[in-house]
This record gives structure tokens, sequence and C-alpha cells, in this order.
């Protein structure tokens, strides 16, 4: 991958799941006393998965659909590799540019990405990336992506949601509307044997539910990522899926965005 101007990206969790998570995971969600059979699985997933794509994601910031109209809306996307973009082996094939574009075509305005997500984040880093963003930055639009790593860490629920909630408010106080993209489903990573595939798959439905009733509470639009792609990734993994089989490739960015701009057009058109 070309290096962004971004500090190095940690592999992390995606729609489908992560690079260095899943380890953590096997190791640590299953337990060191876990049976030898779901060990024998971690080693598994371990040599399946590898660094393809090594720890950074490409740069995509930029001003999209230029020749429209008025003066850009400013969108920023924070969370994990799925917001990143890790997989995408063009700039314009990443979660953000798609859904820049998607969102100006749809407006008929130019939009001005800014991605502060981080690969391998935890709901945790919310804080830190919120940070990076230029303080006198008043974002128009926000979209958090993240939680994947929190099921595959083990962080308890309580905690993940309490980060999320803190940058959902953060965000609002600068201005922003916000979009919160819920936990994938970790059951569509392939790669991962039964049961613990299984195991991830309820841990992060159970997650992306809570998530999304965190985010309505505050104010922000959730968009259920499982019910809106989770079937095609499951259904067309050949496709859905970059070469790790775990990030989604240029095509499974592509349809998640699609399902991300109408919540983002909703958020721009409610304004006051």
């Amino acid at each position: 991958m070309t290096p962004s101007r971004r500090p190095a990206r940690r592999a992390d969790a995606v729609t489908p799941l992560t690079v260095g998570g899943i380890a953590v995971l096997l190791a640590v969600t299953v337990g060191l006393a876990a049976p030898p059979a779901l060990r024998r699985q971690a080693a598994i997933a371990r040599h399946r998965i590898g660094k393809p794509f090594g720890e950074e994601a490409r740069n995509a910031d930029r001003v999209w659909r230029r020749r429209m109209h008025g003066d850009p809306i400013d969108l920023v996307v924070l969370g994990d590799s799925i917001a990143a973009g890790l997989g995408a082996e063009r700039p314009k094939d990443t979660l953000g540019a798609r859904v820049a574009r998607g969102l100006g075509a749809a407006v008929m305005r130019p939009v001005r990405l800014r991605s502060v997500a981080v690969v391998g984040s935890e709901s945790s880093a919310l804080p830190a990336q919120i940070a990076r963003l230029p303080s006198d930055l008043s974002p128009d639009l926000a979209i958090i992506i993240v939680g994947g790593n929190d099921v595959t860490h083990r962080v308890p629920t309580e905690v993940s949601l309490g980060h999320l909630v803190d940058a959902v408010r953060a965000l609002r106080a600068r201005g922003a509307r916000v979009v919160v993209g819920t936990c994938p489903d970790l059951g569509a990573l392939r790669p991962v044997p039964q049961p613990l595939r299984t195991l991830v798959s309820r841990l992060s439905r159970r997650l992306a539910a809570e998530q999304a009733r965190a985010a309505r509470r505050e104010g922000a639009r959730p968009v259920s990522l499982h019910a809106a792609v989770g079937r095609l990734f499951a259904r067309e993994p050949e496709t859905m899926f970059s070469a790790d089989r775990f990030h989604p490739s240029a095509l499974g960015y592509r349809r998640t965005a699609e399902a991300l701009v109408p919540a983002l057009v909703a958020e721009w058109r409610a304004r006051p």
C-alpha cells in the first residue's frame, strides 16, 4: 500500500474482521484456558489472514465532486479500518471517497473529505482522532464506524459505548450531524473456523444493537451495516472481500457506502 500522510495504521477489524485483532480475539476472547480445539482455530485463522495490505490505508483526503456548485460540505470520517478503507487499492475506492462522491452527487455539492480513522482502532481511540481535526473546523457531517476491535479485544460493552457517546457529543458540539455505522457482523469472516465464528457473530451483533440505541439517544443516526450489507458479504465473499478475505474489496466498500449515503443525505437536509 502507498503510505498515507497519516500515522501508520494498525491492522484492525472490518465488515470483515481484522488482521491483527483476530489473533487477539482468539487468544483473549476464547481465553488462554480455551479448549485445545479453539486454540487450534486461532492458529488456523492467523495463518489464513496475514497482512497483504500492510498497516496503512490509501489517503483519500481531498475535495470530491469539485465541479458541483457551492461551498464544499465538510465531511469527517472516524473509526477503524472500515472507515480508513484498508484493502482498497485506489484512493477513490476507499469508504470515505465512495461516501463523499455519493453524497456530493445526491445533494449536488462538492464534498471535502477528512479522514482521521486509524486501522486497528477501538472505540477508545475516538477522542484522539477528534483531537487530530483542525481546532477551528466545524464539520457539517461526520461518520463513525468502530466496534470490531472492541469485540476482538473483549472491551466491556459499557466502556465501548461510553467512548462512542463521548465522540458523538464532541462532534455535535462542533456542529456536525453524525451517522454511526454500527459494528459489522464478524460472523461473515470465512477464514474464522466454527464454532468461533458463531461466537464473534453473537458478540458483534450485540454490540451493534447497543451502539444503535446509544447513537439515537445522542441525536446521531445509526446505520446497521449487518442489515444493510451483511447478506451481500455472506453470499458473495469472492467479490465483496479483498484479497485477505477480511477487509472489503472495492465493490465491498462501494456497497457499504451506498448504505451510508442516504443517512448522510437525510442528516444534511435536516439541518436547521
